[in-house]
């Protein structure tokens, strides 16, 4: 059997982190050819030394200048390189892990390269979802999505249309926050939204799993992914983060996917998809000790921004774009505690009420949106610091 290169972007974060984990247990399978990250260079050289990767890309075109001590590879930087080494011929799967809307430039050329796109990079779908999809025909690439919930969905739509679909659930942990109320809230900190129940990721998505945020990015994700209408996908509070997500059919019948929280099983299925590939080292699901499972609706008036995500993706256009981007802006001023929790949703209905929603028609049309949608935003934050003495 062929070894399946795989090229890492995001390779210093949490899931390209996990990636290269779940490789060099299945070197039989796959092979690393290439990783990619910011501005992170110890971290990089680490891994190429460890997994002896022979091309390391660091995105930030200054990474590289002065004088380092680097291991043997092929070492290079700026925004061409990481589009060169997606868009390689020695490179089967491209794994883009890289946070927020930066990561949209590799999923067009990766899709349009006609690569296997194993995407955790949400962002590249929220923003543009029709162009990625469009990306994908042109080229040839296929798609597929690390994500757990969209992995579950994936795995339960296998040898099934989306028109036999009558409705797709997605399950949200409710974050370390599900059973505050709202005074509760104004006085959390980042620490606190840090502090997941159930899952172990990087700060952004953390947070976004404190704020619901997240689960209304997935479901703009599903509309596209699976062409299913936003009136046929909703979520749903699961504490346990067990069951990852259902799919309803048009007769009632009901297939989930369930498994101890661990990104490494998604990320496995995503390399070898439509396989599923035995993993000794991933926790075997009990179900006794999984019980008892339970399942609570959101409440859309304390994680505002799950209802204004859901309301974005159901005006289309530009408007995910707008609030991807004004939510990561949100997310940061929050981290950097230029914000209080509470504060992030106006900051994004701001940007919503406030750029205006355009077609997709272009990568610029979305670059424009997500340009002035962080602009927007980020006045908002300073307005908001100079009234607090912040």
């Amino acid at each position: 059997m062929a070894l399946t290169k795989v090229a890492v972007l995001g390779s210093t974060g949490s899931i390209g982190r996990a990636t290269l984990s779940v490789i060099a247990r299945h070197t039989d399978r796959f092979q690393v050819v290439a990783v990619c990250a910011h501005d992170s260079l110890n971290d990089v050289a680490a891994q190429v030394e460890k997994y002896g990767v022979p091309v390391a890309v660091m995105a930030d075109p200054q990474a590289l200048n002065g004088s380092h001590s680097l291991p043997d590879a092929m070492w290079r930087s700026g925004r061409d390189a990481v589009l060169e080494m997606v868009e390689d011929v020695n490179v089967d799967v491209v794994v883009n892990a890289i946070v927020g809307s930066a990561g949209l430039e590799a999923t067009f050329a990766a899709l349009r390269a006609g690569k296997r796109l194993a995407l955790a990079n949400k962002e590249s779908l929220v923003a543009g979802g029709p162009l990625v999809i469009d990306a994908a025909r042109e080229g040839g690439g296929e798609l597929i999505p690390i994500d757990s919930e969209h992995s579950a969905i994936l795995q339960c739509l296998q040898a099934h249309d989306s028109g036999s679909v009558a409705r797709l659930v997605l399950t949200a942990s409710g974050g370390p926050f599900r059973g505050l109320d709202a005074g509760e809230l104004a006085n959390v900190g980042p620490e606190d939204a840090l502090r997941h129940p159930t899952w172990d990721m990087g700060e952004k998505i953390t947070v976004d799993s404190a704020t619901l945020a997240n689960k209304a990015l997935e479901i703009i994700e599903a509309h596209f992914l699976y062409g299913i209408g936003y009136d046929k996908i909703e979520a749903i509070v699961h504490p346990q983060s067990i069951v990852h997500s259902f799919v309803e059919f048009n007769d009632g019948s009901v297939l989930a996917q369930l498994g101890f929280p661990t990104m490494e099983l998604p990320i496995l299925y995503a390399l070898s998809h439509p396989e599923h590939v035995t993993d000794t080292s991933l926790r075997t699901f009990d179900p006794i000790r999984s019980s008892p499972l339970t399942f609570e609706e959101i409440d859309r008036e304390r994680f505002e921004l799950f209802a204004l995500g859901v309301e974005a993706g159901v005006r289309g256009g530009t408007a995910p774009a707008v609030f991807n981007a004004a939510n990561e802006i949100a997310v940061q001023a929050f981290l950097s505690r230029g914000i209080r929790f509470i504060d992030m949703p106006e900051v994004v209905a701001h940007a919503l009420a406030t750029v205006p929603k355009r077609n997709v028609e272009t990568l610029d049309d979305v670059l424009e949106a997500d340009a002035a949608a962080r602009a927007a935003a980020g006045d908002f934050v300073c307005s908001r610091r100079s009234l607090t003495g912040g």
